[in-house]
């Protein structure tokens, strides 16, 4: 589609840089004595070799000079010498039919004679250095083509990388999130069955959310919210008495997409490093938008785990990182610090 649209472009450009040089000679001249024969040997004809030489270098030569192989190269010189000395001697020899014809216009016209002509050789040399010009332009437009193509072709190959790399993360997020919540199911299925029975009933409902929704390029912010409020609820089914979790998520959301399991890896964490067995623990998420900004906030008691802790695999919030790189490179911010032993952590995204 791209290419065609490129094709018609610069075929729509060729028409009108000719349609141009071979119109101005006939504009400049309205009003003068010159007669059609003298625009024509004059500047048609020359035009009219100009273009050979460009459309033949165009579209045949300058792919030799392009190509690796040595012997194409020498074939490029070789051949435009022979088409420049050729399309020389024909341009005289047509300025020599027409040139006594040039003459009776002059003697009808009472003009004076300006005198001979230059010499045959010193036309030869001029013309030959005039058609080294199209020559020229054609390798520059033929090399533009081929950067712009190159580009092309690099972006198109980034793009593929880019798709691949976020699938490919987008894998690994998926069992990194289910095994969490299955440890936390494990944990429940002896101290409390009933609860089990629950979270298995919302983890149906969050892997649901997994197959249809994550699969989207981006989802809506009302849709991400309603996975995390599930998400919250089922982790909170394991936590005691001493372990506070408030949510501050707007009610009315406005029509706003990302992409999706954006804060999961945040969220997770949070519950992974911020709750303890024996002291009361704290934990709080937020969100807040305005205009074309989303700020995420996450804060929560600071236990962190030790080495040996197999709770988590340790690749979400790496996996969040690459993420936000890769899909909001020049419109997000990530911050996550510790605040009188509150581990806050921040997401910041400008929605275009």
């Amino acid at each position: 589609m791209n290419n065609n649209r490129n094709n018609k472009l610069e075929l729509s450009i060729h028409m009108l840089i000719w349609m141009v040089l071979f119109f101005l000679p006939a504009t400049f001249t309205i009003g003068t004595e010159r007669n059609w024969t003298e625009i024509f040997s004059h500047f048609w004809l020359q035009l009219i070799f100009i273009a050979i030489i460009f459309y033949i270098n165009y579209f045949i030569f300058v792919k030799w000079l392009f190509s690796r192989e040595r012997n194409k190269k020498i074939l490029f010189f070789a051949a435009n010498l022979l088409l420049l000395l050729v399309v020389t001697y024909l341009k005289n020899e047509f300025m020599d039919m027409l040139r006594p014809e040039r003459a009776a216009d002059v003697v009808r016209a009472g003009k004076k004679d300006m005198g001979p002509p230059p010499p045959a050789a010193f036309r030869y040399y001029l013309d030959f250095l005039i058609y080294l010009i199209p020559v020229a332009f054609s390798i520059a437009v033929n090399s533009g083509k081929r950067i712009r193509d190159a580009e092309e072709m690099k972006r198109e190959a980034d793009n593929i990388k880019l798709k691949s790399e976020l699938q490919h993360l987008k894998f690994q997020l998926q069992p990194h999130f289910f095994f969490n919540a299955l440890n936390n199911i494990y944990s429940l299925v002896d101290l409390s069955p009933d609860k089990a029975k629950i979270s298995i009933h919302n983890l149906s409902k969050l892997m649901r959310h997994l197959l249809y929704k994550a699969e989207m390029e981006k989802v809506s912010l009302a849709d991400e919210i309603d996975f995390l409020n599930k998400y919250i609820e089922l982790m909170s089914l394991r936590l005691n008495d001493n372990t506070k979790v408030i949510t501050d998520f707007p009610t009315h959301i406005p029509d706003i997409k990302v992409i999706p399991l954006l804060f999961i890896s945040i969220v997770e964490n949070a519950f992974k490093h911020g709750v303890s067995a024996t002291e009361p623990s704290d934990i709080f998420f937020k969100i807040s938008v305005q205009e074309n900004e989303v700020l995420f906030t996450a804060s929560n008691s600071n236990f962190p785990k030790n080495d040996t802790d197999r709770s988590g695999s340790g690749i979400g919030v790496d996996n969040l990182k690459k993420r936000l790189s890769l899909l909001y490179p020049e419109s997000h911010e990530y911050n996550n610090y510790l605040n009188n032993n509150i581990y806050i952590a921040e997401i910041k995204l400008k929605i275009d």
